[in-house]
């Protein structure tokens, strides 16, 4: 049913007829997929969701620590973007299944895993370092040296 010829085309009537019409083609209206989040940003929400992090501020430098059992170092990747943001990402592989085995519970996680941390303004982001230790992911940010006060300038009085 077209609503215009009830005179009540707007957007919020529009909508709702998109929504309850059955007849209505959502795939030919690019009006009513701009809104849906993606496949990609449910993956990466549920990917961030699952890696829990501690962040330390010590008087030099910041500090992630991040468990990540089981996961090898070479999986493991820590990258700077923006100029600001720490992102730590991964992936922990499924391991093959052996025959004449029958699992009777699988509670450990496999697949994607990501976190971003925005830094502050005085985190060095040419400075980082990442240590992975008995399945434990410790990410180092130094600080930046805090800048020098401006020192007053003395202005000579002249005599006019």
């Amino acid at each position: 049913m077209d609503i215009r010829f009830m005179g009540l085309d707007t957007p919020l009537f529009t909508t709702l007829n998109q929504i309850l019409d059955p007849s209505h083609d959502s795939s030919s209206d690019s009006k009513s997929q701009t809104n849906n989040p993606t496949r990609a940003y449910y993956r990466d929400a549920r990917a961030m969701a699952a890696t829990p992090a501690d962040i330390l501020e010590y008087p030099n430098a910041y500090t992630f620590i991040v468990d990540m059992p089981g996961i090898k170092t070479g999986e493991i990747k820590v990258q700077v973007e923006d100029g600001n943001v720490l992102i730590i990402s991964g992936e922990r592989k499924k391991e093959e299944e052996e025959k004449d085995v029958k699992y009777l519970r699988v509670e450990r996680r496999e697949g994607r895993f990501m976190r971003k941390f925005v830094l502050p303004e005085n985190a060095d982001t040419d400075n980082v370092s990442a240590v992975s230790r008995d399945g434990v992911l410790t990410v180092t940010v130094k600080k930046l040296p805090p800048p020098e006060p401006k020192k007053p300038r003395m202005v000579e009085v002249k005599v006019a």
